[in-house]
């Protein structure tokens, strides 16, 4: 990170964002970390500097815009090339993640969204194209996130921090 380490009104900021970032103002996040809602913007425009806070994005519900299938595909690419391939990745039509893995055989994760098996062959074609193994393909029924427990302000409360 930068020169200065994340601190509890941090975590506050980046839980309450992670919440609910559309709906969530700097005057909120003031009133719930007992700053000012400047020190607020402040903070945020900070963490969007240091790419702590490296964007905001919609959490879309693929099966309910009509496109019910999620596939997980566990890929192996080289070592040296596999970090560099994830925008390469990420350029297929379907793709909606990839992630780098870095323990295990499979070491890419590729997350994939389409309305049936036909939209997501291609995708699985076109990483072996790209010279990728697919290990691996898994269907999912469900996703869903929450924010990261240890930026909630209440817990640190609770634990004493």
């Amino acid at each position: 990170m930068g020169d200065e380490d994340i601190d509890e009104v941090d975590r506050a900021i980046l839980y309450a964002l992670q919440e609910d970032a559309r709906n969530m103002s700097s005057k909120d996040i003031a009133e719930r970390t007992g700053t000012s809602d400047s020190t607020v913007r402040k903070r945020i425009q900070r963490l969007e500097a240091e790419d702590i806070i490296k964007g905001y994005s919609a959490e879309v519900d693929y099966q309910q815009s009509g496109y019910p299938l999620r596939m997980l595909l566990f890929c192996t690419a080289s070592i040296p090339e596999r970090g560099e391939i994830i925008p390469e990745i990420l350029d297929i039509d379907g793709v909606v993640s990839a992630q780098e893995l870095v323990t295990g055989d499979q070491n890419i994760l590729v997350t994939a969204v389409g309305e049936s098996d036909s939209d997501i062959t291609p995708v699985a074609q076109e990483l072996l194209e790209m010279g990728l193994t697919v290990a691996d393909e898994v269907l999912v029924r469900s996703h869903e996130t929450t924010p990261f427990g240890e930026f909630d302000p209440g817990k640190h409360a609770e634990n004493g921090h």
